[in-house]
């Protein structure tokens, strides 16, 4: 999609329109998902790029993770989610607003890893001297290999580029969040060249508009709030006042838990949030601790 038709998109929706770029492919999904938790409806519907969100001052533009920070800092996007690898790669002018790492699939942390096959004879960088590389990353790769002093052959990988050794390359330098595939191609890790995680980043003409800022921010507080919850459930319970101090000691809290004093002033309501993978332990020894009326809840966004 070119600039051009980027900028005449957005021409209709007036002078108060923060444009902002989300990832088509891998991170779409899941990108989508994290909108709807913020308070953000977004319908990305066949082959439209351009998809509808329930809010008049927001136009959304579906581009690839690889070109976002290059639209970004060319301001045809004003703010845009992306890798930390993109704007690396692309040696992007941008302003980095927030790292959006979730424990989501797509959104938590990946490595650029260097990798041959098993049984290959280059045992790290320095071995790569006169090889053939391959990647997609190709300028990661090239300041990588700067950075050991060597000098190989890099060419780009347009896709499969973990089949490629030992036939089409000696090594590669390629994206992995589990390694399952590298393993599942009888390949071995020698290094990791860049570990990289969603970012927001913002045009930085678009940031010293004070309009366009207050939206950013505003848009950042939401996500970083549906971040933030993303792992966590609230718990809620009745509890004899003579047990408070026990149940207080069980209770990990985000915050100091919230105490409110109940009709029966015999009891009192605690209010906390914990973290959801701590649940199925707390809730028995809540109640042996004289919890009643225990409550867990999800929540949709964290505001601290």
């Amino acid at each position: 999609m070119s600039a051009k038709k980027a900028r005449k998109g957005g021409a209709s929706r007036g002078k108060r329109t923060l444009r902002i770029g989300l990832p088509k492919g891998s991170l779409q999904d899941t990108t989508a998902r994290l909108f709807a938790l913020a308070g953000y409806q977004v319908a990305i519907s066949g082959r439209s790029y351009y998809p509808e969100i329930d809010d008049p001052e927001l136009q959304c533009i579906l581009i690839r993770a690889q070109e976002m920070a290059r639209y970004v800092e060319q301001g045809v996007m004003d703010v845009g989610i992306t890798g930390i690898d993109w704007v690396l790669e692309n040696r992007a002018k941008v302003r980095e607003l927030a790292d959006l790492r979730a424990p989501w699939p797509n959104y938590r942390p990946v490595r650029w890893v260097l990798a041959v096959k098993e049984g290959s004879s280059i045992r790290g960088p320095k071995d790569l001297a006169g090889k053939r590389i391959a990647t997609e990353a190709v300028g990661l790769t090239r300041r990588y290999l700067k950075e050991h002093g060597v000098k190989a052959e890099i060419e780009f990988s347009w896709g499969a580029t973990e089949v490629k050794p030992p036939i089409l390359a000696d090594a590669i330098v390629d994206v992995s969040e589990t390694g399952s595939s590298l393993r599942a191609n009888n390949l071995k890790v020698l290094d990791v060249v860049l570990e990289s995680t969603p970012r927001l980043v913002a045009n930085r003409e678009a940031w010293e508009d004070p309009w366009k800022r207050r939206k950013m921010e505003r848009i950042l507080m939401l996500l970083k709030g549906a971040i933030d919850a993303a792992d966590r459930v609230g718990l809620m319970m009745n509890v004899p006042r003579p047990r408070l101090d026990k149940v207080l000691e069980i209770l990990p809290a985000l915050a100091t838990p919230t105490i409110s004093n109940l009709a029966d002033e015999r009891w009192v309501a605690v209010n906390t949030i914990v973290e959801e993978r701590l649940v199925r332990e707390l809730i028995p020894e809540l109640a042996e601790a004289g919890a009643q009326g225990i409550v867990e809840f999800p929540l949709n966004k964290i505001l601290v």
